[in-house]
């Protein structure tokens, strides 16, 4: 299990922060950093469907068609917003540090990006990662494998299976468990209780409250499979 120690955020005056939408955020110039960070809080705020140039240009106290001079259309926003969360998902990865551990902290620090914009990561999930920071940070773990000594086949086998897994979870997170029943008629708690017994016994952990402890579990199950599977590569080479 990994510690993880949260920085105290430095108080700024309010006429300082710039926030979109403010009169201090309107006397800043237009930028595309600007106008990512808007966008990624309009989401963060009122979810993927509000986000729109107009109501963008709104919260940056400028004309919609002031973004097009820095985004040609919608498309190449969406794809800057997907690099901004690959740039949250990055980790620092100390050269002490084994293939092992690289692996499980890029997997925390793409749970993390994740949980910090839920209602943007739906979108990143199935958003193929082919800007040049997407490809960057694929390489950069497929790398730790290969580094490893892993083949180039079962490097992108272990890569696909990790994402599979940290894709899967995060969603559950942010878009599963995380919103309640999704059914028009969910069945109540009271039928579950009195007629599914296997699922009223486990149901209690399936609450936000044991998602870490969740994540963690399967993490390290998965890592240990290919964990071993290093271990028989080494004795296969040496025998």
């Amino acid at each position: 299990m990994i510690t993880r120690v949260k920085a105290t955020p430095v108080a700024r005056p309010k006429a300082a922060r710039g926030r979109p939408g403010s009169r201090a955020g309107r006397s800043l110039p237009l930028s595309r950093e600007r106008i990512c960070a808007a966008a990624m809080a309009l989401v963060d705020r009122d979810g993927l469907e509000a986000l729109s140039t107009r109501r963008l240009g709104e919260e940056l106290g400028c004309e919609a068609m002031s973004i097009y001079h820095h985004f040609p259309n919608k498309a190449h926003l969406m794809d800057a917003l997907v690099d901004l969360m690959l740039a949250e998902a990055h980790v620092e990865l100390l050269p002490e540090w084994g293939w092992l551990e690289r692996l499980r902290r890029c997997a925390y620090g793409f749970r993390a990006m994740a949980l910090k914009h839920p209602k943007f990561f739906p979108y990143f999930a199935v958003h193929r990662l082919n800007t040049p920071a997407g490809v960057a940070f694929i390489d950069g773990i497929i790398g730790v494998l290969r580094e490893a000594g892993f083949s180039d086949r079962d490097s992108a086998t272990y890569f696909r299976t990790l994402g599979y897994y940290l894709a899967g979870a995060a969603l559950d997170e942010t878009a599963g468990y995380a919103k309640g029943p999704s059914a028009a008629e969910p069945v109540s708690n009271e039928r579950i209780a009195a007629d599914f017994k296997n699922l009223a016994a486990a149901a209690p952990f399936f609450l936000p409250a044991h998602f870490q402890a969740t994540f963690e579990t399967g993490l390290e199950m998965l890592l240990a499979g290919i964990e071993r599977a290093h271990g028989r590569m080494g004795t296969l080479a040496g025998g």
